[in-house]
């Protein structure tokens, strides 16, 4: 108890003290000079919903007419669907200024889909901006708005924070513009079961809904990362953030600039952790690299001569400690470049050449784990421990991705399906069995968890 009062006093010393050292400050000076180009970004969407205020139209379907009057209070009025209608849905987020002329980062979460983005600065002034471009897997999006010599963010170097380094977000939490919270940076270089993609800086700045795209600054008034995410059983903050590097960021901002899109290398391998009683079968010295669980035809890797049970140890000059860094280094690797990579092979270390290809759209999780879409376009996984333990469920199936009729019928990646016509599931096995028990061009009812509630969405699953 001691010792954790003294080291909260070594925190507000850091955070409070004036010019601890000549390029240090504290959260009042970065907030006094940097503040100015973080800016507020509110956004409006047309959602399209049902007469009935259901995020679907109800089916002409008899059987599912049936159904609905048997799940939902008050029936189906008139007993059949109605069309669609278009409610707007106002989200909010935060962002900052990189360039003078209008240039503004915030996350691809914030804007995605939206019918209108509007962004307030700090002397409330407000434009109306355009999405240059957004890039979902590491979450970034650039936006521009029509305006000149406007305040920028300084930008700093990931790669030199510290664990245990103070930190300090500026954001706009629950709608609450130009708030500040600070904490210390508690790792670095963790994945995400989401994201493969990004090295997220973990912090315990308090961050909560709208403080999304915000930065995250060190105490030199640097910019170090972009506020993303929060990991929480409650939907609020519980002390445990992410930050998106800005070095990571800044890669993903260039290429949106100039194209729109972002482009990334691939080798086509479907990878593994090499755990400490693997390390010692293969007889490497430590646990580490990424195990070729998988070589997938005509790839790159088949091309070079990649092998199921290598364990890939080096990629372009880079090591690879830990599995979740070959897709993020193989990721920033131009398409079109040869590169070296060393393997671990029968006891000793081989030196290959691969051509690196541009990850393809249909194959954009192969180097997380191939994905098996069901009947009616869905794939889906069984929610391991952890995940029953947040979501405070005994059972369900994550849905991975969703195509084709689920994604017509409203389906969303993250969704939880609990029930098949009110019918429990508990295996992927379970929902394909009762997938394939439908006929064509008959929908069924699709128990759904999502965020905090649930709610049915009918699937009709088509002739394919």
């Amino acid at each position: 108890m001691i010792r954790a009062a003294f080291a909260g006093l070594a925190l507000a010393a850091t955070l409070s003290t004036p010019a601890l050292a000549k390029d240090v400050m504290d959260v009042a000076d970065l907030v006094e000079k940097q503040g100015p180009a973080v800016v507020n970004i509110s956004t409006t969407k047309l959602v399209k919903r049902g007469p009935e205020g259901l995020p679907f139209a109800l089916p002409d379907d008899e059987d599912m007419q049936e159904f609905f009057r048997r799940f939902f209070p008050g029936g189906v009025p008139g007993g059949q669907g109605g069309p669609m209608q278009e409610i707007p849905t106002r989200g909010a987020g935060s962002g900052f200024i990189v360039s003078s002329d209008g240039y503004i980062l915030t996350n691809a979460h914030v804007v995605r889909n939206a019918d209108e983005v509007v962004v307030k600065l700090i002397d409330k002034r407000k434009f109306t901006a355009k999405v240059v471009g957004a890039d979902a897997r590491t979450d970034v999006a650039v936006i521009k708005i029509t305006a000149n010599n406007l305040p920028i963010v300084k930008l700093g170097d990931p790669a030199r924070l510290r664990v245990g380094e103070a930190v300090a977000a500026i954001g706009s939490p629950f709608g609450f513009e130009n708030s500040v919270t600070a904490g210390i940076v508690s790792a670095k270089g963790r994945s995400l079961p989401s994201e493969n993609y990004v090295p997220y800086i973990q912090t315990d700045v308090p961050i909560n809904p709208g403080n999304s795209g915000g930065p995250l600054f060190n105490m030199k008034g640097e910019v170090v990362g972009i506020n993303s995410q929060i990991y929480s059983r409650s939907g609020g903050y519980q002390g445990v953030s992410f930050a998106i590097p800005i070095d990571v960021a800044m890669e993903v901002v260039d290429q949106l600039k100039s194209g729109g899109k972002v482009s990334r290398g691939w080798l086509g391998v479907v990878i593994q952790e090499v755990t400490a009683d693997l390390a010692d079968s293969f007889g490497l010295d430590r646990p580490r690299g990424a195990l070729v669980a998988q070589v997938q035809p005509d790839t790159p890797a088949a091309r070079a001569g990649i092998q199921a049970a290598d364990v890939i140890l080096e990629f372009n000059g880079r090591p690879v400690e830990n599995s979740g860094d070959l897709p993020r280094i193989v990721g920033m690797t131009k398409p079109g470049s040869q590169v070296p990579m060393t393997v671990w092979r029968k006891g000793k270390t081989q030196r290959l050449n691969v051509t690196v290809a541009e990850l393809p759209s249909e194959a954009a999780q192969s180097e997380r784990g191939s994905r098996t879409f069901s009947r009616g376009g869905l794939a889906l996984s069984e929610l391991n421990a952890e995940q029953k333990r947040a979501l405070g469920l005994d059972y369900g199936l994550l849905v991975e991705d969703a195509n084709g009729d689920a994604a017509r019928a409203g389906i969303q990646t993250g969704d939880v399906i609990l029930a098949v016509n009110n019918a429990k599931v508990t295996t992927v096995d379970a929902f394909r069995k009762s997938i394939a028990a439908v006929p064509a061009g008959k929908s069924v009812a699709i128990l759904v968890r999502r965020g905090d509630g649930s709610l049915y969405v009918p699937l009709k699953i088509s002739g394919d």
